[in-house]
């Protein structure tokens, strides 16, 4: 369990490190393909560099998030297999760590740096009139079908792939 653990806050850092990276590095309005449309559709393209190499800066740091994040997977599931884990084993596993990670995405990102502390306007200035009124960032029901559906669904999906591995 401790190793869960430390992956869940490894797996955090690393959706931390991605999400800094591309709005105040990269710069790229691609990354917002999660934010409400109507912020979509107010975001500019940002086509100087914040400063010189800011780019290449976050690029890079997303390239170590991902792979960071593709750890997270491999020894969560090299750890299974070595320890003889069952089905609910790693699920509760997989489970733990998704449902940390969202928790940690509602309150964290969509409201603290997005409400409380203006992280996204910061960069974005232009999306203040969209998040100006809101009392939480980004839609609830989507995130709460994550976290309480599709998340424990794909939990259970790859736990069942790993003991189809473990025989």
């Amino acid at each position: 369990m401790l190793l869960t653990i430390f992956l869940t806050i490894v797996f955090c850092a690393a959706i931390t490190l991605m999400l800094i990276s591309a709005v105040a590095f990269v710069q790229n309005k691609k990354f917002f393909s999660s934010a409400p449309k109507e912020a979509q559709a107010v975001t500019l393209d940002r086509e100087e560099e914040l400063f010189l190499g800011a780019r290449k800066i976050g690029w890079s740091l997303m390239i170590f998030s991902f792979l960071m994040i593709l750890g997270v997977g491999v020894i969560s599931i090299w750890d299974g297999f070595r320890s003889g884990y069952s089905f609910w084993q790693f699920f509760i596993r997989f489970v733990t760590i998704f449902t940390v990670y969202k928790i940690y995405d509602m309150t964290c990102f969509d409201y603290f740096l997005l409400m409380k502390f203006k992280f996204f306007q910061f960069y974005y200035p232009e999306l203040e009139s969209v998040y100006s009124n809101r009392k939480y960032g980004y839609n609830i029901k989507s995130q709460l079908l994550k976290l309480l559906v599709i998340f424990p669904g794909a939990s259970a999906l790859a736990a069942w792939i790993c003991t189809l591995f473990m025989k």
